[in-house]
């Protein structure tokens, strides 16, 4: 199993996943389409000699240069990314939601691939576009077109994210549109899309400052149609922001204490809350005065709003990833990759019985030490470490003391009923013996400092009772008694 015991293996997600969702929505699903409708509008107010007017046209196309730009290099590495960390640090849950969302999955890459060409069309014609009023008009619709297959890319995924969150009647009937039109899927991207376009409106509007000069024509009507722009989305988003926390489960609206920053912040949740408040007002504050005060508009003012409106995505991400919790997709895996109707087994037999890859079948004085270590990697490691971000020593000795040693019997007492004190734990999924096993190898942690390195560095060994010669064995074994029992009959 990977593991990176120093920064938190959700961290890592996290980091490549908040990355891309402020470039996706921002400079993919929001931008694009105030672009083409900056585009747009220099083809209207041209002159009757003109096809369109070549400075503001020439300012739109810096502007969408930034964005093929950056969407082609660092949106494409971080999309790529989530991929292979969240494959990495998840698999189970991946795998889960492949089984789910095969063809929905198929859909969302032949979109994809749609919307790559398109910004390789719309990006590397736009010169040649200027020729005739015909091109032009073409080379719009493709602007069009490609805003189009963006949403559509974002609104295939908002349906998984959505099932992560709250499968609905899923469990009961399996279905594919089941699982894409759970409860929080409309919700969702009813909330997503304006607040894309909010966005997108908010990088064009720093962009103009930044490819226009000062005091100019071009300028006060370009940031007052950005101001604009967002006026008329910000209140869709806000409205749509209602719909979608109406529709949380309340399991999930009790989390946001929590999940806005980490324990330690919880006391400052209403900080938080007032900061969230705070960038959408400087958002809107700007956008007016661009509309109705364009002058009075300064490029910090500006790249403020930018700062606020990426810190809100930012907390957002943070605040929709933690709120599922216990659950890494909902009422169905916990969010360390055991299934919730697995449990009762892994009471009774215990974990690492089970587990593919373990050191340890029988527990023992001897290998307790490394049992518990197997017991971590498999029950607490895909979101605690050892002595790194969210290090589990760090947590208990916050609870009992630091700079005291640790007591097993405390930790035995605590565990089995964490997860009714903090209702985002889930439930320990083993049996005494490996309770056992997992407080002594916390405590082993206090004493020595040990770090967990994962399968990345140590390799990895498979469970003797799980390998190929024992599942050939036990094959066998069925063989023969399957042919016993025909014989009798």
């Amino acid at each position: 199993m990977f593991h990176l015991d120093w920064l938190n293996d959700r961290f890592l997600i996290a980091m490549i996943a908040i990355l891309h969702v402020i470039i996706n929505h921002g400079l993919a699903v929001g931008f694009i389409p105030f672009v083409t409708w900056l585009e747009q509008k220099g083809v209207r107010n041209s002159s009757p000699n003109e096809i369109t007017n070549p400075e503001w046209d020439k300012m739109a196309y810096k502007l969408m240069w930034t964005a093929f730009i950056i969407t082609t290099t660092i949106g494409a590495m971080t999309g790529v990314g989530i991929w292979f960390s969240a494959s990495l640090v998840s698999p189970a849950s991946i795998g889960s939601l492949i089984r789910v969302f095969y063809w929905a999955w198929f859909t969302e890459w032949i979109v994809f691939v749609t919307e790559v060409v398109l910004i390789l069309i719309y990006f590397l014609t736009w010169k040649n576009s200027n020729k005739s009023l015909d091109a032009k008009l073409r080379h719009i619709k493709f602007g069009w077109f490609l805003a189009i297959f963006s949403w559509i890319t974002m609104a295939l995924i908002v349906a998984i994210l959505g099932f992560m969150m709250d499968p609905g009647n899923w469990k009961t009937d399996h279905s594919l549109l089941t699982g894409v039109f759970n409860p929080i899927y409309l919700p969702q991207l009813l909330f997503r899309t304006p607040t894309a376009m909010v966005v997108g409106g908010t990088y064009g509007l720093l962009m103009i400052f930044l490819f226009t000069k000062k005091d100019t024509e071009i300028r006060t009507k370009a940031v007052k149609l950005a101001g604009k722009w967002i006026l008329a989305w910000t209140p869709l988003a806000l409205i749509a922001a209602i719909i979608y926390y109406n529709v949380m489960p309340n399991a999930m609206k009790a989390n946001l204490s929590t999940a806005v920053g980490t324990m330690d912040f919880a006391q400052y949740y209403d900080l938080l809350k007032y900061i969230i408040i705070g960038a959408i007002s400087i958002v809107f504050i700007v956008a007016s005065i661009a509309v109705f005060k364009p002058k009075l508009l300064k490029t910090y003012m500006v790249i403020t709003s930018v700062v606020a409106i990426m810190s809100f995505l930012a907390i957002f991400e943070r605040v929709r990833e933690f709120i599922r919790k216990p659950y890494v997709i909902g009422n169905y895996m916990y969010s360390n990759l055991l299934r919730e109707e697995d449990y009762p087994l892994y009471k009774k037999d215990g974990i690492l019985k089970h587990a593919t890859y373990a050191s340890v079948t029988e527990i023992t004085n001897e290998n307790k030490i490394q049992a518990g270590k197997d017991v971590f990697m498999y029950t607490c490691s895909r979101c605690h470490t050892t002595n790194g971000v969210n290090a589990i020593t760090y947590v208990f000795e916050r609870m009992y003391g630091f700079g005291k040693p640790l007591n097993e019997d405390d930790m035995a007492s605590y565990i089995p009923n964490m997860h009714e004190g903090r209702t985002y734990m889930p439930p320990f999924a083993g049996n005494k013996k490996e309770l056992k096993a997992l407080v002594a190898y916390i405590k082993h942690l206090q004493q020595t400092g040990e770090t967990l390195e994962g399968a990345q560095t140590e390799g990895i060994v498979v469970n003797q009772k799980n390998n190929s010669d024992a599942v050939s064995k036990m094959v066998e074994r069925l063989k023969e008694e399957q042919n016993k029992k025909l014989v009798t009959k």
